[in-house]
């Protein structure tokens, strides 16, 4: 199979790996592969024109990205790598406060970091309604069965180590799984229905792309039943490329964010109050502190969230 290849110039050290890692779900992803040696990464994806699979290899002294791509969608996945690594992002109006002395930090370490754009939101969506109100083990348990049932050997030579990458399955594709392979998957019915709801939209959400209006992108997206302010903003990361789409209602986010700004833990309200003065860039003030890798203490020992307890309720994410 031939394939489309094309080298990129972006003026800034693009790392594929450190600007859309966060895509891949868990070290055994059949739809995401990183090859630490040489910083390359395989990535299995569907698009408008089809499935496709992209290599991304960086070559730092040249200042370069090597994108090649295989399948159908290939010129459209190639075409779109510059959005995918964060060309369409700009840091302006982002300063961060003295005080904030971990965030003044991290920006000068990560000075070259950009939010990602996909492009593709039925996908974002598809993984992020697996991933609610569980922890990521679980979740990405549940998303790589899923995608070894059902979803689509990738075209092309496939990565160099593992077993075939697969695309994840069509719209059409997740509404034909039985409830007893989500259930076997570890995905009960309230994530199932966010996954099934949302293939039945999935022109609409992709419609979504269109629009440069954040807040009216969250409302549509959270139009959909089962579909939160975490869900949502995790989509508006992925898909978007939104700079502001902070992670609100997640276990850790705000704790996390709130503790390394001020050395203090706290909850959704009072996070959003403390980085307010970056509104228009909230999810970037997210990003670079979890690439710096501070987190809030842990008082105990790691343990599941209650998802599958009979008659329990959650706050919609």
């Amino acid at each position: 199979m031939s394939s489309v290849v094309r080298r990129w110039r972006p003026g800034r050290v693009a790392d594929p790996h450190v600007l859309i890692g966060g895509l891949r779900k868990g070290a055994g992803d059949p739809a995401y592969v990183f090859e630490a040696g040489r910083r390359t990464v395989w990535r299995a994806t569907r698009t408008p024109e089809g499935p496709v699979l992209i290599r991304l290899t960086p070559y730092s002294a040249l200042g370069e990205v090597e994108a090649e791509a295989w399948g159908p969608g290939a010129a459209w996945a190639v075409d779109g790598v510059p959005e995918l690594l964060g060309e369409g992002d700009s840091w302006d109006g982002f300063e961060p406060l003295a005080e904030h002395t971990a965030l003044v930090e991290a920006a000068r370490r990560f000075a070259d970091f950009r939010v990602l754009r996909t492009r593709a939101v039925f996908e974002a969506m598809a993984a992020a309604g697996i991933e609610q109100v569980v922890t990521g083990k679980e979740a990405f348990a549940g998303w790589r069965m899923l995608l070894r049932e059902y979803g689509e050997p990738a075209p092309g030579p496939g990565s160099p180590d593992g077993p075939k990458m697969m695309v994840p399955p069509s719209p059409e594709e997740w509404r034909l799984i039985p409830s007893w392979q989500w259930l076997r998957a570890g995905v009960e019915g309230r994530r199932s229905r966010v996954v099934i709801t949302a293939a039945t939209r999935a022109a609409a959400l992709e419609r979504t792309l269109e629009l440069t209006d954040g807040a009216e992108v969250e409302r549509r997206l959270r139009s959909l039943p089962g579909v939160g302010v975490w869900t949502a903003a995790e989509v508006r990361q992925r898909a978007h490329g939104d700079a502001d789409a902070f992670s609100f209602a997640d276990y850790h986010v705000s704790r996390n964010v709130s503790y390394a700004l001020i050395g203090e833990e706290l909850d959704d309200d009072g996070c959003a109050e403390l980085i307010e003065p970056y509104r228009g860039h909230r999810y970037r003030v997210q990003a670079l502190l979890t690439l710096a890798g501070i987190t809030h203490p842990r008082y105990g020992p790691r343990k599941s969230l209650p998802t599958h307890t009979p008659g329990a309720t959650h706050r919609l994410r």
